[in-house]
């Protein structure tokens, strides 16, 4: 028998522990599954090479509880240990600086990394158990051994008769961490971390039938066998090759990841690259909706099948955060923290891989399938937008793949919108005028005069559009964005004919006088402009620039720009060609008040503006004059 103390600067490791790592103390089972599955794994790979003269076969991992003896199992068929193995990876443990690691992070806890920093994945398990017993059989031939620890430097080895390859693991869980004993919590844990690991768990049994006899008689009852419950999927599909994957399977793996998710996925993207860095994994374009906040924290980062965290803020560009998948990398260690991700230079090579294939991959589906891809446009530009916006080497490649559809459904890239709108959307300064939508039910009106002199409208109805559009801008100087409500199109775009008012300089003074003393100069600012006869009198248009700043604001571009909230400023634009304008200028004032107030507030009806109290006196109104 051997007895000794631990090698440690500390006179404790169990309170040590306990204080690092108490808000999450529940990964001590993803790391003593993590050891078993790498014991397994390197026999695997000793037999393979000729190394180990053991026979490999099926081996399993299995996690067992005893309620009543108040003990958590965990058994593996691996590599196995030697006592004097047991010496020199349990007891010699590197603790040199771990109290001055402690003070150094005691705000940060739970991102500080220990275990990845001093080796104590093993002693993990002393935040749940009071006592640790490892019984461990080596491949070697060799004699089993059993060490014993209670938490405190002291511990003992002895002889043990186990004859069977492999190290069981067994934590006498403290009073209070009894919840460990529970089999919801252990099947919880399990699920969470390693529901993905490489070597098969066992967690308990379930019924399976067995076959009914060709010669059963009619009151035959189905027999049940115990069989083991595996609880995880060794195999799962980012680890395979692409070409060995059907679309079948991708969706399959889509409902193992999300069995809650009830709506397929659109397409996914399979990540695999090994230099300059190792990373295997599947991402996913679900539906979006116009929530940029809903969908985040779906993609689930993994260590060689291990899962690590669902926040995957630095490795993923940011813009991908909306999609779901998996992502594995073994450049990434299990411990991973915001200080790490901060620091290491391979993350963002590993940011910068994903977003290219990413571009790619939707470049090729625009390619070959573009009557596909312009389908489930609606459901993935929000983030293809936000990508062009914030990564730019996103946005290098996305004018290959970037859609602008139309409201009549057809769709351009940028380029071709360029070609669409060059004959007869210019404005005075020769500059190309993409008139846009960002409610086709709202500016329907609007919509309706741009079409019938023959313009394109997009409909760009994303809520950051505004951005968008001002980067766009930025970027291509003949080019210039304005919404179809902002301005009258006659005014916006240069046109060979235009045309002369039927009021004269001072009729057209005279109704301008008479407009100022009755609407509102706060709100609106009246403009006086000739257009065709049976286009609306009265049309409020929002100057674009103080639009799309009170958008952006909205969108966090408020703080950008150093500006908060922006007051309600519309044109009033009335047609001198109407004959509603020649009626207000040749009526007494009474009348001219009243048809005024009825033309504004039917156009403020058509932008969404009348409400409260002005739209039931509207209704009123309206019901006096049909009397």
């Amino acid at each position: 028998m051997t007895t000794g103390k631990i090698n440690v600067s500390v006179e404790n490791i169990f309170p040590l522990i306990k204080k690092f790592l108490y808000s999450d103390h529940e990964i001590f089972l993803r790391e003593l599954v993590s050891n078993a599955t790498d014991a397994t794994l390197k026999l695997k790979h000793l037999t393979s090479i000729g190394e180990a003269k053991v026979e490999y076969g099926n081996p399993i991992i299995e996690v067992k509880i005893d309620k009543e003896g108040k003990k958590l199992h965990i058994i593996d068929q691996g590599l196995g240990m030697t006592a004097d193995e047991v010496e020199k990876y349990i007891n010699q443990v590197a603790f040199s600086g771990a109290e001055e690691f402690l003070e150094k992070y005691k705000d940060s806890a739970k991102d500080s990394g220990i275990i990845g920093h001093f080796g104590l994945g093993f002693y993990s398990a002393f935040m749940v158990a009071e006592k640790v017993e490892i019984i461990t059989k080596s491949f070697k031939d060799e004699p089993a051994a059993h060490w014993t620890c209670d938490g405190s430097p002291e511990f003992t080895l002895v002889a043990h008769d186990k004859t069977e390859r492999g190290t069981e693991i067994i934590l006498h869980i403290a009073e209070d961490s009894l919840d460990f004993l529970e089999e919801f919590k252990i099947r919880e844990l399990l699920t969470k971390y390693n529901k993905f690991m490489p070597v098969p768990i066992k967690f308990g049994t379930k019924k399976e039938a067995l076959p009914k006899p060709d010669d059963a008689p009619e009151d035959y009852k189905t027999e049940y066998i115990d069989i083991d419950n595996i609880i995880n999927n060794p195999n799962p599909a980012w680890t395979k090759q692409p070409v060995d994957l059907t679309d079948e399977d991708y969706k399959n793996f889509y409902r193992e990841l999300y069995p809650m998710q009830f709506e397929e996925p659109l397409f996914n993207i399979h990540l695999n690259v090994d230099y300059p860095f190792n990373l295997t994994g599947i991402l996913y374009f679900p539906k979006m909706s116009g929530d940029l906040q809903l969908q985040k924290d779906k993609i689930q980062l993994y260590q060689n099948q291990v899962f690590v965290t669902d926040n995957v803020e630095g490795i993923v560009p940011e813009f991908l955060g909306m999609l779901k998948g998996v992502i594995d990398s073994p450049d990434i260690p299990l411990n991973v923290s915001r200080s790490y991700l901060q620091a290491d230079g391979n993350v963002k090579k590993i940011s910068n891989y994903i977003t290219r294939k990413v571009a790619d991959k939707l470049k090729s589906l625009f390619n070959e399938n573009r009557e596909d891809f312009e389908q489930k446009w609606n459901d993935i530009k929000i983030v293809l937008e936000y990508g062009m916006l914030s990564e730019p080497k996103f946005y290098e490649k996305a004018g290959d793949f970037v859609l602008y559809p139309t409201v009549d459904n057809k769709y351009y890239t940028l380029a071709e919108l360029k070609d669409a709108i060059t004959a007869n959307q210019t404005d005075k300064n020769g500059k190309l005028v993409v008139l846009y939508a960002s409610n086709k039910d709202a500016q329907h009106s609007y919509i309706e005069i741009a079409k019938e002199k023959g313009y394109e409208v997009l409909l760009l109805d994303s809520p950051i559009v505004s951005h968008l559009i001002q980067k766009l801008e930025a970027d291509n100087e003949n080019l210039t964005f304005t919404r179809v409500d902002s301005d009258h199109i006659d005014k916006l775009i240069q046109k060979e004919e235009t045309q002369i008012s039927k009021l004269s300089e001072e009729e057209s003074t005279q109704l301008k006088t008479v407009l100022e003393e009755i609407v509102p100069k706060t709100t609106y600012s009246v403009q006086l402009e000739p257009m065709d006869s049976n286009a609306s009198p009265f049309i409020i248009t929002q100057p674009e620039f103080m639009r799309r700043m009170k958008e952006m604001s909205q969108t966090g571009g408020g703080g950008m720009f150093g500006m908060g909230n922006f007051p309600e400023m519309y044109n009033l634009v009335v047609n001198t060609n109407s004959e509603l304008a020649t009626t207000i200028l040749n009526s007494e004032k009474s009348a001219q008040e009243s048809l005024v107030k009825q033309a504004l507030d039917l156009a403020k009806i058509s932008q969404g503006l009348l409400k409260g109290e002005e739209l039931t006196a509207f209704v009123k109104r309206s019901f006096e004059l049909i009397k």
